[in-house]
């Protein structure tokens, strides 16, 4: 599934809470949309490190990345999407971003600088994530799944557009 021009990863954990709105991104745009043979949606849970490793090791890379996940940012309102520029994932938030930032964020600039592929974050503010296994989106952000969808389905209509 690495082969593809562009992939879509979904990540987060579906057992807590709104940090699934990754995997629930991808489900919802895998049963609801016809995606291009040359397009890769993938729920990755939380072991997103492995495949980027696997990217940064395979010759014939992707045009582009895109990332689905969760994140806590204050001044956000619950439900609320938004990109990260992969340069612009602050420190500061690192328990914030569910993709368990440094290593990750740092394969992601890697793949971008040096393997000139394009990489593109999008998140959505999450309302709250439980202390113990509760699977299930909050309203606000199970209400963005279908915008974020229907964002990804543009961002394949530029990356790959009809022959």
């Amino acid at each position: 599934m690495l082969d593809r021009e562009l992939l879509i990863f979904g990540c987060g954990n579906s057992l807590l809470g709104d940090d699934g709105f990754g995997p629930a991104v991808i489900e919802y745009l895998t049963t609801n949309f016809e995606l291009p043979s040359t397009v890769s949606a993938m729920d990755v849970g939380t072991g997103i490190r492995g495949i980027l490793f696997d990217l940064m090791l395979i010759e014939e890379k992707p045009r582009k990345v895109i990332v689905i996940d969760a994140v806590d940012f204050p001044d956000r309102a619950a439900g609320e999407v938004f990109e990260i520029p992969v340069e612009g994932v602050p420190a500061k938030k690192v328990s914030d971003f569910s993709m368990h930032q440094f290593p990750t964020v740092n394969m992601l600039k890697e793949l971008k600088d040096h393997a000139q592929l394009d990489v593109q974050i999008f998140v959505v503010q999450i309302e709250s994530i439980p202390d113990e296994v509760r699977p299930g989106l909050s309203e606000a952000v199970r209400g963005a799944v279908p915008r974020v969808c229907e964002l990804l389905m543009g961002e394949i209509e530029k990356t790959i557009p009809e022959k």
